[in-house]
């Protein structure tokens, strides 16, 4: 990435913030109040390796804002987690739920280690040792911690069961677990379901018609791997994907059925024998009609925009264009679908899930399903409305509409 373009997400996060407050005309007041995080927490969890050798990890967990409801958010496990990253993913959950109208707060976790090094004894008591660090500020009516990148169900199956120690058995104090511990059916899949069911509404927008479009995959993770199948099934013709270790790309469409099976039993996609090598730069800048990077974050950035050559980008990862690439593919006519609206079906499955653990009571598949879409899609609607009717981008509709909701809500309570 250029070097001149590498702004810390915790920048990009409050550029966007401050542009949006501009044009509400929020007091300064108000901009403290919503810029700056109601808790920060950053603990030490020390835990006995493999090998006898003890190690020391540092963990942090960020209360954004509480004005809407308890607090929402994941944990994610990855070598670059530190609080500025937390700090500005919290800020986007906060906005996120408050787009998507759901009763949540924003709050971000995260431990700094390399899961892929750790056995799976050693990442047990990393989460059983992270969430006694921090176990007194969640709850079920304060705080409710989700998976993330590089956590998942069997995760949030350690952590509830280490906060139940203390607090007895407690399924809604974390969502995203396993069916058997009071999980959700459809949450696994749902931030890959709900990225393709806002696809499917703005195609109506974008002139896109899906069932002859191509498609590209930046990250073939959950996200990614479960977009792939979804476009798949809504007709599109899915040509190039990738992961950490290199792109696959074939012109007349690849098979997601079988490359999921290949990477099953490989590991990695990379080496899929049926289409051409590239890396995952290359992959970006093919000409495609709906690009969606499902990465990492500033994938798309300065030097790249002005050579993408997608219809329409659907961010399924947390920011994956950079501030000044968003400009420059503005100019060029380029839509972007941002991640504050695109990826907000896990989150929005995680609330059905958390309403389902407090009733005791459980929704099948279609009934989550069903909900999901008829939430996403209106929250895309009104965003798209929005930015049309006041001549704004996506994103910045977006988090119009998002600071609005928590500007009442902190008004309705006194604080502001």
């Amino acid at each position: 990435m250029a070097i001149q373009d590498k702004v810390k997400i915790n920048e990009n996060t409050q550029l966007l913030f401050e542009k949006a407050a501009d044009f509400l005309n929020l007091s300064e007041e108000a901009r403290f109040l919503l810029k700056n995080p109601y808790r920060e927490i950053s603990v030490q969890i020390p835990i006995k390796l493999d090998n006898g050798q003890f190690k020391v990890f540092n963990g942090y967990r960020v209360q954004h804002n509480g004005s809407r409801g308890p607090y929402k958010g994941g944990i994610r496990f990855h070598p670059s987690v530190d609080i500025d990253e937390v700090r500005a993913l919290a800020a986007l959950m906060t906005w996120k739920t408050a787009v998507v109208n759901i009763p949540f707060g924003g709050a971000k976790g995260g431990v700094n280690c390399d899961p892929k090094k750790l056995s799976i004894n050693e990442l047990e008591k990393l989460s059983k040792g992270y969430m006694s660090k921090i176990d007194l500020v969640v709850g079920p009516y304060r705080d409710i911690p989700a998976p993330d990148m590089n956590t998942n169900a069997q995760v949030m199956a350690w952590m509830m069961t280490e906060y139940s120690k203390k607090h007895g058995h407690t399924l809604a104090i974390v969502t995203g677990k396993p069916i058997a511990l009071g999980g959700s059916y459809g949450r696994e899949e749902a931030t890959g379901r709900g990225c393709v069911y806002v696809i499917k509404e703005a195609s109506k927008d974008f002139g896109i018609d899906l069932t002859k479009s191509t498609c590209i995959i930046q990250g073939f993770g959950n996200v990614g791997s479960n977009a792939a199948k979804f476009m798949e099934e809504e007709g599109s013709k899915v040509i190039g994907v990738s992961d950490v270790q290199g792109a696959i790309y074939n012109k007349q469409g690849l098979d997601i059925k079988e490359l999921l099976k290949y990477r099953e039993e490989h590991g990695t996609i990379s080496t899929y024998p049926k289409a051409e090598k590239l890396t995952n730069e290359e992959l970006l800048e093919l000409e495609c009609d709906i690009l969606i990077p499902a990465a990492l974050e500033g994938v798309i950035y300065y030097d790249n925009a002005p050579r993408i050559k997608a219809k329409l980008i659907v961010e399924a990862a947390n920011a994956p264009v950079t501030i000044r690439a968003d400009k420059i593919l503005e100019e060029r006519k380029i839509p972007v679908i941002p991640d504050i609206i695109a990826n907000a079906g896990g989150v929005i499955v995680s609330y059905f899930e958390w309403v389902q653990n407090l009733q005791q009571f459980t929704w099948d598949l279609d009934e989550i399903n069903f909900k999901l879409k008829k939430k996403i899609t209106k929250s895309y609607r009104d965003i798209y409305n929005y930015a049309k009717e006041n001549n704004l981008s996506l994103r910045t509709a977006a988090f119009v509409i998002g600071i609005q909701r928590v500007v009442e809500a902190t008004k309705l309570r006194g604080w502001i």
